[in-house]
This record gives structure tokens, C-alpha cells and sequence, in this order.
């Protein structure tokens, strides 16, 4: 069968195993179909040799949290990302991934009416104790939230389409640190209602390119304007939206792309601007979340930002391992994502913090409902400059 991969690619991976540490299935199972050299194996033995893709394999590519840990630890530069996406991609429009139920939740994440409106049933459903934990969702989404408003032009906030449902106290968050700093904010609402990434995950990159595309257009400059910087709060998002360029493969989507940054990343940039305040008394421990650490590589800068406002900032000794969300993962593969979250929490109970600071939502979900006391670093931010 025709992956549609590219053979140069496929065959840049020499099966050292250096990737092998750093893969959250393989450290919990022991498998080698489970990690990323196992997986380019089967990827390679399917489109190379036609082998055929039984009920294992398609498991060991629907089991792969896509947290791309594996990346900076390859000596080879093998781009594994981009590799799974386009093999799922292929395998869901062949029918053989991604149930017909799994487009239809996927549906509402491009509808914010629709969207919205689940969410409040949801809610509701909730409060009545009949969400199953396993999802891995808020502990108590939101009934009602303000809208947010647009304070100048000088960037956009983007604000998406779950989070933006079920965590927009962190964009408000967000908008007043940027604010603080001097930035007029407008925040992108029904502009760009959803960046695509859940969509990709899980095979249907077509959505995600139309997605894009009309992203694009909806936050073009116009009229000779200088383009405007789209700050991304969500890593996921941000990861998604600065591989538009590659996604769609054309000028337009790289000069996109260029004007991405995680909020944490402009602002690093912009320290200078921010004002200063007495760090709020807290330990705070930081969790990368994979798309900031292991796609952008900008996880640095919410150490950055994050350090003059906190008492006490403390690292995770887990090396950035993922802590199993991976955008819908939880849900997906609850099990999976139950034993890698185990790891995640051991190293956040050795690091004893008051707080984790995440900046992904699906993460912070996720950690939160097994317990764990996470915030947003811009909320924290937002604590310091308003106490």
C-alpha cells in the first residue's frame, strides 16, 4: 500500500533507537512497534514491501501520542511528525482510521455556535455527575463566560475554538498581560475559529488545510498594511499554526506562519515592556507541554517570563517527557494515556510545587483531573500584575 510518504524521508530513520527514551508509549509498554523506530519500520515495510496493514499496525500508528519527543533527540533530523501525520492522513482517507463517529465530534471544533452550545449541555451534564472522569475534561466547564473585547490592533490573540469554550478566563488572562505590556489586543473569535490540529491528529488533514486557508485569509493584513503578530496561548495550536508553511506549501502559508508566536515567546521578546511586581508567593513547577518543547522549541521563554513573577521556579525531572494528553489522546486511549500520565505526576510529586504551570489546555486537563493544581503561566503572570 501507498503511504504516500516520501521514500527519502522514510529512509533517513537508521533505527538507531536514540529516540526510544524519549517515546512515552515505548516507556510504558516495552514495545518496540510502540516507539518511533518501530513505527518508520512498519511504515517502511508497508509502503516498501506491501506488507499488509493488519489490526497490529494500525494500532501501533493510532497509539503514537504524536508528542514528537523523539525529534530533537534524532541524529539523523528524521522529520517523525510529519511522517505519522501524512501515514494517518492516507490510512483515514482510505477508511482504515478515524470512525465515522470520531469525524462527527471532530465537526463542532470549525462552528463556534455549535460549539458553544454543546459545551453548555455539556456543562450541565456535568453538574448532574454524568461526564465519565476518563474523559480528562476541566473539573467544572463554564455556564456562562464574558466575551472578550479588542483593545487596539497591534496583534491578534487567537483564541480557537476549545479552549476558547472551555478556558477563556485564560485568554482574558493573556490579553491583560499583553495589554500591561502596551500591546492593543484583538482577539481573533469567529475570525478563525479553529487552527485545525485535532483535525490533523487524526488523519483529516484535508480539514485542517481548509481550515488554515481560511484562517489566512480572515487575518490577511489587506490594504497594504503591516501584518499584525498572531499570539497563540495554547502550544498545540501555536505548533499547528507555524507548520501551516509546510501544511500547505506555498509563500502565503510560510510569511503566515512567520508571524505565529506562543505568548510566552513574544513576550520573552518583549520583557522590557512588561511592568514589574512582587512575585506572588508560590513554587511553581514548570510542565513543557510537547508542542512548545519538542515542535516550536521556544519552552525556555516561559521561564523567562514566568521567573520575576513567582516566588520559586522548579524543574520537572522527567527531561520534558510527555505527560499523555495529546489533543484528544486521553479520550482515544485511555489507558495509554492513564500510565503516561502516572510518570508526569511522580516527577510533579518529587518537585512538591503549590502550582504547575502549563501552557496547553489539553495538558493542564488532563493533569488537573487526576489532581493535579495547574494554571497557565499567563494567569500567573496576571496574578503577580494585578495583586
Amino acid at each position: 500500500m501507498d503511504l504516500k510518504l516520501d521514500d527519502d524521508m522514510l529512509n533517513q530513520c537508521v533505527q538507531c533507537g536514540l529516540c526510544l527514551p524519549h517515546c512515552p508509549t515505548f516507556r510504558v509498554t516495552g514495545d518496540e512497534t510502540m516507539s518511533p523506530r518501530g513505527r518508520i519500520k512498519l511504515m517502511r515495510e508497508v509502503q516498501l514491501a506491501d506488507a499488509p496493514v493488519t489490526d497490529e499496525v494500525l494500532d501501533a500508528f493510532s497509539s503514537c501520542v504524536q508528542c514528537r519527543g523523539c525529534e530533537p533527540a534524532c541524529p539523523s533530523g528524521v522529520e517523525y511528525g510529519h511522517l505519522m501525520e501524512r501515514t494517518r492522513e492516507t490510512l483515514a482517507d482510505e477508511g482504515m482510521m478515524t470512525p465515522a463517529w470520531q469525524r462527527l465530534a471532530l465537526k463542532p471544533l470549525a462552528n463556534p455556535t455549535l460549539l458553544h452550545a454543546g459545551s453548555k449541555v455539556l456543562a450541565v451534564a456535568q453538574r448532574l455527575k454524568l461526564v465519565p472522569g476518563r474523559l480528562g475534561i476541566s473539573e467544572q466547564l463554564p455556564m456562562r463566560q464574558a466575551p472578550l473585547e479588542t483593545s487596539g490592533d497591534d496583534v491578534f490573540l487567537f483564541t480557537g475554538c476549545v479552549m476558547d469554550a472551555w478556558q477563556r478566563d485564560v485568554h482574558a488572562a493573556g490579553q491583560r498581560v499583553l495589554e500591561a505590556a502596551g500591546f492593543g489586543v484583538t482577539p481573533t473569535n469567529e475570525l478563525a475559529p479553529c487552527c485545525g490540529a485535532l483535525q490533523a491528529h487524526a488523519g483529516l488533514t484535508g480539514e485542517t488545510r481548509s481550515l488554515a486557508e481560511t484562517m489566512m485569509a480572515n487575518l490577511d493584513a489587506g490594504s497594504g498594511a503591516e501584518p499584525r503578530p498572531i499570539i497563540v496561548d495554547s502550544a498545540g495550536c501555536g505548533a499547528a499554526m507555524k507548520d501551516y508553511g509546510h501544511l500547505l506549501d506555498t509563500p502565503e502559508a510560510v510569511a503566515f506562519s512567520a508571524r505565529v508566536f506562543d505568548i510566552q515567546e513574544f513576550l520573552a521578546l518583549h520583557l522590557n515592556r512588561l511592568p514589574t511586581a512582587a512575585p506572588i508567593d508560590l513554587r511553581v513547577a514548570v510542565q513543557d507541554p510537547c508542542h512548545l518543547r519538542h515542535v516550536q522549541r521556544v519552552h525556555d521563554a516561559t521561564r523567562t517570563v514566568l521567573r520575576p513573577y513567582v516566588r520559586e521556579l522548579v524543574e520537572l525531572d522527567d527531561e520534558g517527557l510527555c505527560c499523555g494528553a495529546g489533543g484528544a489522546y486521553s479520550v482515544l486511549e485511555p489507558e495509554l494515556a492513564g500510565q503516561i500520565r502516572e510518570r508526569k505526576l511522580g516527577s510533579i510529586e518529587r518537585a512538591a510545587p503549590d502550582v504547575v504551570a502549563s501552557a496547553n489546555p489539553g495538558c493542564s486537563m488532563h493533569l488537573g483531573s487526576a489532581g493535579a493544581n495547574t494554571r497557565h503561566p499567563m494567569q500567573l503572570i496576571d496574578d503577580a500584575l494585578n495583586q
